[in-house]
């Protein structure tokens, strides 16, 4: 049966090896065996630009890559984020803005740059970012092979660690709803039940029962 329920925008970030890719096919699982209409996306995004951004991290670097990812980040909120949560749809997004905290920092671009061209990014409605000791991270990186420039070992892993432990912080004062998972020795479905209660319970909330009724 398919529940009657407002669209929410939800976004997983996190260091790379921490889960976000897993946990973001569990969450849609989950959700969507219990009748809530999901939809499953990622940044950067499977368009033109994403693609470019993704695949082209050894030639594009510093402001022009922020820029890139930013634009994309633009383009993928009008053209399918808005539009499925226009729909009812829970979105949930694989890196959103907090990724863009840390890897465009890492990439030595100004935080206040960083800031600037992200300020005018739709807020959502939760925003989980998820941690890992650096050297567990490391070890799923070694283990899959690293995507990108950015991931280069346990060293790379514990800066990006900590600029998401300050990204946390920074995009709470901006009133995102962040919501801090320290993962630790839980397993994935662990984590991804609790996302997906956080979740429902928001979608099934007062401002749900009014928007249906």
């Amino acid at each position: 049966m398919t529940r009657t329920h407002r669209g929410l925008f939800v976004t997983l970030d996190g260091p790379a090896g921490v889960g976000k890719t897993t946990n973001t096919r569990l969450v849609r699982e989950y959700l969507g065996k219990r009748g809530y209409n999901v939809y499953a996306t990622a940044e950067p995004s499977h368009g033109l630009l994403g693609e470019t951004a993704r695949h082209n991290t050894g030639t594009y670097r510093g402001y022009t890559l922020a820029c890139m990812v930013a634009a994309d980040r633009y383009h993928h909120i009008e053209t399918e984020v808005r539009p499925h949560l226009k729909a009812g749809f829970i979105v949930v997004c694989d890196r959103y803005v907090a990724s863009s905290y840390v890897l465009q920092r890492m990439d030595g671009v100004p935080l206040q740059f960083i800031e600037a061209i992200n300020s005018a990014a739709d807020r959502p409605d939760l925003a989980f970012i998820l941690q890992a000791p650096p050297g567990v991270t490391a070890a799923r990186v070694a283990a899959r092979g690293a995507h990108d420039r950015f991931h280069s070992g346990e060293d790379s892993s514990r800066v990006e660690r900590g600029f998401y432990d300050e990204a946390a912080k920074r995009l709470a004062r901006w009133r995102y709803p962040v919501v801090a998972i320290d993962t630790g020795d839980a397993s994935p479905d662990d984590i991804a039940t609790y996302i997906a209660g956080r979740i429902t319970d928001l979608a099934d909330g007062p401002a749900s029962e009014a928007a249906t009724a």
